[in-house]
């Protein structure tokens, strides 16, 4: 009884606004600090927070953040590739040729890029060569033109080509199978962020909107915020997937509205907010730093302080 009458006694000495200052503080602090800053014991903190949910991963958040599932229709089926025309243009006839190969690997057709490789091997002159030669050629017939050889750059690097070019056909093909013809309109989650951020006007030179706007916006809309880092980790590799299967389709359409662009950002900063769980999802949150070329942003050092504070 009397252990029931002390847990009863510690329950009650905690009121709402302790609630929710344990949550906010735990937001960006660790479990014993935020038992520090407000006075209460470890266990009383560790419960609130466990039971509070606000620190479990967000599904309805994550449902929207979600691309749609694959569906195999007839433009994703394997189709029987077709070798790209011959043409003359530049008269040489190894330039020419490359230049063929270069189509044929556009294509992103594995059958036809295996058979253009081995083609390449009967090539008697080096490519290194061959690019020069097509470099002169560029800069003849464009003259006063300095960008005109530019094109050549990369001319006989067909492995690297070949490989991107796949790469392209396999994301188009997964865009098809994802969204149908649609994969240009706005998906449900860009339709939420302008919706959300509605009214606000770009400013600067880069034509961003004020980020604590942005934060005001979102922050209004809890049901939909991550509630834990990898939570931010799955929304930023949706807008990075998305961004890809566009960028294969048109690369000067992927980077969508100005809205969503803002919400990544958002997010992005998000990771040096919300503390890490565990050195599981601290470490996630390194790996993404480094794989994503984010780790040189203005927020990255705030976010790797967050990781090891």
């Amino acid at each position: 009884m009397k252990h029931e009458d002390s847990t009863l006694k510690v329950k009650q000495r905690v009121s709402d606004e302790q609630r929710r200052q344990v949550l906010d503080l735990r937001r960006r602090k660790s479990l014993r600090e935020v038992a520090e800053a407000t006075g209460l014991p470890l266990g009383t903190v560790k419960t609130l927070v466990s039971r509070s949910g606000a620190f479990r991963d967000n599904e309805q958040h994550r449902a929207l953040f979600t691309l749609p599932p694959i569906k195999p229709s007839a433009d994703t089926l394997p189709s029987v590739p077709e070798l790209p025309p011959q043409q003359v243009v530049t008269g040489d006839k190894e330039v020419d040729a490359v230049l063929w190969l270069h189509a044929v690997i556009r294509t992103g057709q594995a059958a036809l890029i295996e058979r253009a490789m081995e083609a390449a091997k009967r090539i008697k002159t080096p490519l290194g060569v061959l690019e020069k030669r097509y470099r002169d050629h560029l800069t003849a017939t464009n003259p006063g033109n300095l960008f005109a050889a530019l094109s050549s750059f990369g001319f006989g690097d067909l492995e690297a080509m070949a490989a991107r070019a796949t790469e392209d056909h396999r994301l188009r093909l997964e865009g098809v199978s994802r969204f149908g013809g649609a994969l240009m309109d706005d998906t449900d989650p860009e339709a939420f962020c302008i919706d959300a951020l509605r009214g606000l006007e770009v400013s600067g030179r880069f034509g961003d909107f004020d980020k604590s706007q942005v934060a005001d916006r979102f922050n209004a809309h809890p049901d939909l915020m991550p509630h834990t880092l990898a939570d931010c980790l799955y929304e930023l590799d949706y807008w990075s997937r998305l961004y890809w299967l566009r960028n294969a389709v048109d690369r000067d359409a992927s980077d969508g509205p100005a809205e969503a662009t803002a919400r990544d950002w958002f997010v992005f900063g998000l990771l040096a907010e919300i503390r890490p769980r565990d050195k599981a999802e601290a470490l996630a949150v390194f790996r993404y730093l480094v794989a994503s070329d984010r780790d040189d942003m203005a927020e990255s050092e705030a976010i790797m302080l967050n990781l090891i504070g």
